[in-house]
């Protein structure tokens, strides 16, 4: 059966509410590509703002006839510069227009692009390069092209491409220039169309490589036209509605609902990790694709704004989003949406509803005194924001639900394009990652015996569909490995399914925590209760083949002081000095390390609130020996990936001499 075959009976399959969401992709289900896109949407929403990056020196905006035409020069350049058809052309940058120019130009000129950030290290792009044949190499600035200048002479790469507008090096054996020139060059060439379809592949993109070598994954335009289908019928964006843009874009997560939304003509606004709050609230976004992480930085936010009011202000804050809170579960049962209470029977609806009824009022007080203000915070205008790329703590998806900004969970892998399911407006079942989008299917599986296992029973989490990627480049064995005869890819996630068909993730099978005893414990959920805690910033489980769990925790310096202040503590100022032994300092206030016994019973405490009062506790759950530890996992030390989630071999390997003892 054909990729084209699929998408149009997946089309056909669509339920009306589905079908109705879709009508503004209707020009775009019968295309074989993804660069055929952008003259339809040039045509209908030329003047509209595509791109624009307010940080860029000077700013930078782009309408989209001006995309179109950049898209098109970018890609009779590079044939001009003897790129052929489904040659490889290596994409090192990271997030700006000039990346989607480039992406999309490649594309355009019938080549696939392997894709990776400039900020990765130097043997990893090397490999990705030598892995992928590139034979042309387009890198965001001249540091990133020194970086990889000496390797490059045992390459096949014959053409480089600044996308900065440096002056480009001379150099004799290749071939180098800069963005401008090659849109130059583009337009005093005329662009030879490439007959593409479904299965012609669009690009690479190669994993982390956490544990041994990164793996090419090859995604086609089949693949990447289906997801654009597919987030049709869940969001209905506008022509000049605003979209914020944080993650990386050669993410496949981000990177396909980049593709989807400016599809619809939306503007793009480019931000970093600096400039989020502010630019939350200067360009008021619509939509946000965003990771567990950004959502839990939003919060934490918040919660500091609230623990800076006064003790009477902060009682009220409490009592609201305590009301608040039961205000929200009360309206999921009632309206069968609660995955604590999947088939509630009509008289527990009923009762539900009721409890609902008579707390709006407390609830609508709070909307007014305090839920509209944080709003303000995301700029107001947020219709959904889309996360994924990890799970989504509970007390997040009841926060926000609280203050009324709709969280739509996805689930996905690169492997699959990504998005296999997700949560849609209409049926938004918090705590789950929704249901599969429109021709996928989703099998849970005993881990040990590889046989269905009963419905509601977790499991391993296997998907099948037109998503699925076509394998690993030159790597038959890998391929083989996660994808069986029968087309279904193995996830490597754990998982059950309701009966309503929503995906509920509990944990990645390779981060399974087995103690001593033999019994298993998935660390996120874990994990996510813990972050509850206001002194917690950071933490991560580690205890495999020990007696009990333990954690590296990076607290939250911030409240930890404002505590120790009320007790006329505090901690030294420097890194160094919290290693120190305690002083009085000339304020008269005790000095305290991280240490210190008052420290280590305030954490202990937290730590057994919240581990206890989670749903499901079992006292395996307890965590034992736990570390404070001050440098946070970041992207930039290697301890995160650049979506946010925790490396947790990285981090075993780092803090080796410190967990050891712990279990000692």
């Amino acid at each position: 059966m054909s990729k084209t075959y699929e998408i149009s009976s997946i089309i056909s399959n669509l339920s009306e509410l589905e079908r109705m969401n879709l009508q503004r992709l209707a020009d775009y289900s019968n295309l074989n590509s993804l660069p055929e896109i952008w003259p339809l949407v040039a045509k209908r929403c030329g003047d509209t703002i595509a791109l624009r990056d307010p940080h860029a020196k000077p700013e930078v905006v782009i309408t989209y006839t001006q995309l179109f035409q950049k898209i098109q020069y970018f890609a009779a350049g590079l044939q001009a510069l003897g790129v052929k058809p489904t040659e490889r052309v290596s994409l090192i940058s990271d997030n700006s227009p000039r990346w989607f120019i480039a992406d999309q130009g490649i594309m355009t000129a019938g080549a696939v692009d392997a894709v990776r950030s400039s900020q990765a290290e130097r043997e990893e792009l090397v490999f990705i390069l030598g892995n992928s044949g590139s034979t042309a190499l387009v890198v965001e600035d001249l540091k990133t092209f020194n970086k990889l200048k000496q390797r490059l002479g045992d390459l096949p790469i014959q053409l480089v491409i600044l996308l900065s507008d440096e002056a480009a090096p001379t150099d004799e054996t290749l071939k180098i220039v800069n963005f401008t020139q090659l849109l130059e060059i583009g337009t005093q060439h005329s662009l030879t169309p490439v007959k593409q379809n479904h299965d012609t592949l669009a690009t690479l993109i190669y994993t982390s490589g956490t544990t041994g070598k990164p793996k090419g994954v090859m995604l086609s335009h089949g693949n990447l036209m289906h997801q654009m289908v597919v987030c049709g019928t869940v969001l209905q964006p506008k022509p000049g509605e605003v979209v914020l843009s944080i993650l990386p874009s050669w993410h496949s997560y981000e990177r396909t609902c980049e593709y989807f939304l400016l599809s619809q003509g939306c503007t793009q606004i480019y931000t970093n990790l600096r400039s989020v709050k502010g630019d939350l609230k200067e360009f008021k976004p619509n939509y946000m694709v965003c990771v567990p992480r950004l959502l839990e930085s939003i919060y934490e936010g918040v919660q500091k704004q609230f623990r800076e009011q006064p003790a009477n202000k902060q009682r009220l804050i409490d009592y609201l989003l305590g009301v608040s809170q039961k205000y929200i579960k009360a309206r999921r049962i009632a309206q069968g949406a609660s995955l604590e209470n999947l088939n509630p029977s009509t008289v527990e609806r009923l009762a539900a509803s009721i409890q609902a009824s008579a707390l709006f009022p407390l609830h609508a007080l709070g909307e007014r005194l305090v839920y509209a203000k944080v709003r303000e915070a995301t700029g107001g205008e947020i219709k959904q924001m889309i996360s994924g790329g990890g799970a989504l703590p509970k007390y997040i998806d009841e926060f926000f639900e609280i203050i009324n900004v709709e969280i739509l969970q996805g689930y996905g892998l690169t492997e699959t394009s990504p998005i296999v399911h997700v949560r849609r407006p209409w049926h938004n079942v918090r705590g789950s990652s929704g249901e599969p989008v429109p021709g996928t299917e989703t099998k849970i599986l005993d881990p040990e015996t590889r046989k269905p296992v009963p419905l509601g029973n977790r499991g391993l989490v296997m998907l099948r569909g037109p998503q699925i990627m076509q394998g690993y480049f030159q790597n038959p064995e890998a391929t083989a490995k996660a994808i069986d005869k029968d087309g279904w890819f193995d996830s490597g996630d754990l998982g059950w399914v309701t009966p309503q068909n929503d995906l509920v993730l509990t944990g990645r099978a390779k981060d399974t925590i087995v103690l001593t005893n033999g019994e298993n414990i998935e660390p996120q959920p874990i994990e996510d209760a813990c972050l509850r805690s206001p002194y917690i910033d950071q933490i991560m489980l580690v205890g495999q083949d020990q007696r009990s769990l333990g954690a590296l925790i990076v607290p939250n310096l911030l409240a930890l002081e404002k505590w120790l202040q009320a007790k006329n503590l505090h901690l030294p100022s420097s890194d160094e000095a919290v290693k120190q032994i305690s002083t009085e300092d000339p304020a008269g206030k005790t000095e305290v390390t991280l240490e210190s016994k008052i420290i280590q019973d305030l954490f202990r405490q937290e730590l057994i609130r919240e581990v206890q009062n989670r749903p499901g506790y079992r006292p395996d759950d307890r965590i034992g020996p736990f570390k404070l530890i001050l440098e946070p996992f970041s992207p930039e030390n290697g301890l995160m990936t650049q979506t946010l989630k925790i490396r947790r071999q990285v981090v075993m390997e780092r803090y080796h001499d410190i967990i050891n003892p712990m279990f000692a």
